[in-house]
Parts: C-alpha cells; sequence; structure tokens
C-alpha cells in the first residue's frame, strides 16, 4: 500500500503585519518547501493581506477581532495532518520549523516554540516576568511544568486541532491551548528557538498589563471549570474560616460572662458557614460534571488519527 506524506499546515494570525508577514511566509516557505500557507487576516488596516498573497501564502480574511477568534476560525477551516502556528511578526525562528513538525510526527500532540531571546531588546522585560509568573502559576495550579505558555509558535496534530474547544477570544488563546493539552494529559514536547526583536516600525498588539491580567483571569476561569472540586473547596475552606473567626470569640465571651453574643455577628458567621457548606457542595456536584465533560472531550480526542513518524518516513523514502 502507498503511504502518503502528511500535510503540513503553517497557520499565520495576523493584524497590521505588513512590514513582516512577507518575511514570515518566505521564511516558512525555504524551511517546509511542500506545506501550505494560510495567512489569516484579521481585519488590518494596512496591507497585511496583500503582502501575504505577494509572497505566495493563502490569505483568508476573519472579521472578529482578537487572536483567539482568528485562530478558532484556523482550527476550524484547515485540513492537514501537522498543523504549525506562527505569528506574523518576523519574530520566531522559521528554520525551526521542521524540527517542532518532526516533534509532531513523533508523537507529541503539541510542541512549544520556547522562546529563547537572541537580544535583550526582543523580550521586554515586563513580558519576560511576566511569563515567568503566569508560566509558574498554571504549572502550579495542573500539576504539570510547562516553560513558556505564551508563545506564539507552536505545532499541532490533526487530532489536538479538531478536538479542541475553544472559548478564549484575544491573546488568553495561548493559556487555554497549554490547559486543554495538560489537561487531557496529552504528549506536549517543547523545542527552544531563537527569538528576535520586532523589526523597526514593527509594533506589538500585546498589552503588557491589561492582556496580563486578561490571561490569569482566564487561568482562574479554566482552574474552576477543569478542578471545581479543589476551587471551590479553596474558597469553601477561606469562607469556613471566617466564620470561624467572627464566631469564636463570641462564643467564647458568651462561656466565660455568660453574655448573650452579639445576634448580628452570630447571624453573620452562620450565614459563612452556611455558604461554606454550599461552595464545597457546589464543587463535588461540579466534579462529577467535569469528569463526564473531559470523558467526552478525551473521546473526542481519540476518535481522530495523528500522524505517525514512521507513516512519513515510508513516504519520504519513496
Amino acid at each position: 500500500m502507498t503511504m502518503s506524506a502528511p500535510r503540513v499546515a503553517v497557520l499565520v494570525p495576523c493584524y497590521n503585519e505588513e512590514l513582516t508577514v512577507a518575511e514570515v511566509v518566505s521564511g516558512m516557505r525555504a524551511a517546509l518547501p511542500d506545506a501550505d500557507i494560510y495567512v489569516f487576516d484579521n481585519q488590518s488596516t494596512d496591507a497585511t493581506a496583500q503582502r501575504a498573497r505577494e509572497a505566495g501564502a493563502i490569505v483568508r480574511s476573519v472579521k472578529l477581532r482578537g487572536k483567539g477568534n482568528v485562530v478558532r476560525r484556523q482550527f476550524a477551516d484547515i485540513e492537514a495532518d501537522v498543523y504549525l502556528m506562527v505569528d506574523g511578526d518576523a519574530t520566531y525562528h522559521a528554520p525551526s520549523a521542521p524540527l517542532l513538525v518532526q516533534q509532531v510526527l513523533d508523537g507529541n500532540d503539541m510542541v512549544v516554540g520556547l522562546r529563547e531571546a537572541t537580544d535583550e531588546r526582543a523580550y521586554r522585560r515586563g513580558h519576560a516576568w511576566g511569563n515567568i509568573m503566569l508560566t509558574t502559576f498554571l504549572s502550579r495550579l495542573f500539576g504539570r511544568a510547562c516553560r513558556d505558555i505564551l508563545s506564539g509558535y507552536r505545532g499541532f496534530s490533526r487530532r489536538f486541532v479538531k478536538s479542541f474547544p475553544m472559548q478564549s477570544a484575544g491573546f488568553e488563546i495561548e493559556t487555554e491551548l497549554t490547559v486543554h493539552a495538560l489537561e487531557l494529559r496529552m504528549p506536549v514536547a517543547e523545542v527552544a528557538t531563537p527569538y528576535a526583536e520586532r523589526p523597526d516600525g514593527s509594533v506589538s498588539k500585546l498589552n503588557t498589563w491589561g492582556d496580563g491580567f486578561r490571561i490569569l483571569g482566564t487561568m482562574l476561569k479554566l482552574f474552576a471549570a477543569e478542578r471545581p472540586l479543589a476551587f471551590y473547596g479553596i474558597v469553601g475552606g477561606l469562607v469556613g474560616l471566617l466564620a470561624a473567626a467572627l464566631l469564636v470569640p463570641v462564643l467564647l465571651t458568651y462561656f466565660e460572662t455568660g453574655l448573650v453574643p452579639r445576634f448580628p455577628t452570630l447571624i453573620l458567621a452562620s450565614a459563612l458557614m452556611v455558604l461554606s457548606t454550599l461552595l464545597v457542595t457546589v464543587g463535588l456536584i461540579l466534579d462529577v460534571v467535569t469528569r463526564g465533560r473531559r470523558e467526552m472531550k478525551t473521546l473526542a480526542y481519540l476518535g481522530v488519527a495523528g500522524p505517525s513518524s514512521a507513516a512519513y518516513q515510508a513516504a519520504s523514502s519513496r
């Protein structure tokens, strides 16, 4: 039986990247000559789409603003065996692309391009510290170490892409991608890649503080959704401690003096204890629901076959 080589699709989400998109397309074409290169233009106000077409990319338009909305359309519309996602700002190392693709072919469902700055100006201090803090926080929440959750340079298997229930609209999409892989215990790899400074005239769309807080909020929402018993148990425990802090002094005064406790404080403490119990109960119920939802996502993931390195090598040796 004749085996065909896996189809590789390079996905480039873009917004106002006319200065760099042609360089990204040509770099990816040189690194992966047999790949299909798609530029998804997010309603740019400059000549991004035109420059991409001139460089030989297949250009699609996405009207809803936000990187998450663009990635959703890319994953839904493009058919391939291996997907390589890269930003259109020419900061990522195109010659590393075959390494990421090969890691997917070797059995990894997600491969992250671990950014190593080639210049101190490439990785702004605020972005670097923010990435470290968010990455550490996410690793602690979900119990698996990851070193660069905000990298926009990633390889994916088809089964990852077609089973990913995407919700994010903006830059928090990288966080959601990472959590999806961690939750389903997918094989994940990291490949160190050089990370360059944006060329003169090219401006980052990432807001250090605004997008940082949005990403942190996304982590907490995903933690509540994917680990409800832990999340509501922690919140319920804190509320219970607050109730105890209010109730214990009142009861001690009553036992020591025989005076009737202040009624409002007793009511507040009792209400907090009830709330604490309800929160833990909600966590238990949602944990059962989450287990069922996770099983459905796992079945969807397992229902899509992934490419194998052996198949690729057999096709390449014909």
